[in-house]
Order: structure tokens, then C-alpha cells, then sequence
């Protein structure tokens, strides 16, 4: 398989961030960098597009934070600490990377007008937290999505390309290659 990737800019035209995935060794490698969150990333994921591993690196060589699960929402960190309360989440969402939406938009088999609840472990990467959310994806379209927070009403839209990956979030980000 051919790897993939993409990069956005916020509108003023400043890099956001720049993606490369591929396959590897049995499942997808998503490696990406944040100019805007100061960071990179690495993710390893099942051939369905289910979260195995993420290391976040922020300026150390090595990552500080490193999340893997089970694939049956049980989550621990690079020391073995069991992460109690992320259990049951199915994905991340790295607040401000436009490559977070992807995941979901791979693995949910949804039709058009369909939406399914989904746990995530959302990471501030600047304070390094990580906290349960609780969201709702809906495919709006055969290439738009909703995502919304369902304690709270926040909510956005966007449209994907034919690899799942965003191309413009209601005016934050645009994809530029």
C-alpha cells in the first residue's frame, strides 16, 4: 500500500500540521507534526483503524506521553500504569490536530444520516492532560461530517478526501496538500 499524508495551514496561511501514513508491519503507522501545538506524533493503529499506541513528543527526545490500549477500551501508560479513568475510550483527539478526526471517520461504518457515539481520550498537548469526552459523529454526506461534544454544544463540520482525512474546518484549517 502506498503511503499517504497531508499537510494544513491555518487562514492566514501558517503550517499547522504535516501528516505521512503508512502501512507497516500489520497495521498503520500515522506520524505527524504540529507547528501550531509545538509537537509531534506518532500513532499505530489496526488495520481497521483502531488505536494501538500514541507517543506525543513535545521537545525531548523521549515522548512525554506515551498511551497504548488493549483494543478493548483498557488503557495504560508507557510504565504500566493502568489509566483507569480513560477506560472505554475507542480513540484520541489531540485538540488542534486535524489528522484526530480521521480515525473515527475510518473505522465508524456509517451511512449517510447515521451517527454513532463515541468515547475519546481527548489530549491537551500544552498541559499535557488527558480527560474522557464523550462525542457524536454524524456523516452528513458521502464526504461531510459532524462531530459534537455531547456535554456540551459544541459542535463542527467538515469534509474529508477519499483517504478520510480533512480538508477544511469550518474556516480553522485548510488542506494545502
Amino acid at each position: 500500500m502506498e503511503p499517504f499524508g497531508a499537510r494544513w495551514h491555518d487562514l492566514t496561511g501558517e503550517p499547522v500540521e504535516t501528516l505521512e501514513v503508512r502501512w507497516d508491519n500489520g497495521g498503520w503507522t500515522a506520524e505527524g507534526r504540529s507547528d501550531s501545538l509545538s509537537c509531534h506524533y506518532a500513532l499505530r493503529l489496526s488495520p481497521t483503524w483502531q488505536l494501538r499506541q500514541l507517543l506525543l513528543f513535545r521537545d525531548l527526545d523521549e515522548p512525554d506521553l506515551w498511551l497504548a490500549t488493549d483494543g478493548h477500551g483498557r488503557w495504560g501508560e508507557m510504565n504500566g500504569a493502568h489509566r483507569t479513568d480513560l477506560d472505554g475510550c475507542s480513540d484520541i483527539a489531540i485538540v488542534g490536530s486535524p489528522f484526530s478526526l480521521t480515525m473515527p471517520v475510518r473505522r465508524l461504518p456509517l451511512h449517510v444520516g447515521d451517527s454513532a457515539e463515541v468515547h475519546t481520550a481527548e489530549i491537551d498537548t500544552e498541559m499535557l492532560v488527558v480527560l474522557p469526552v464523550h462525542e457524536r459523529y454524524t456523516r452528513l454526506t458521502e464526504v461531510r461530517w459532524r462531530k459534537e461534544t455531547v456535554t456540551s454544544a459544541a459542535a463542527i463540520e467538515w469534509e474529508v478526501d477519499e483517504h478520510g482525512l480533512a480538508l477544511e474546518l469550518d474556516g480553522v484549517f485548510r488542506r494545502v496538500g
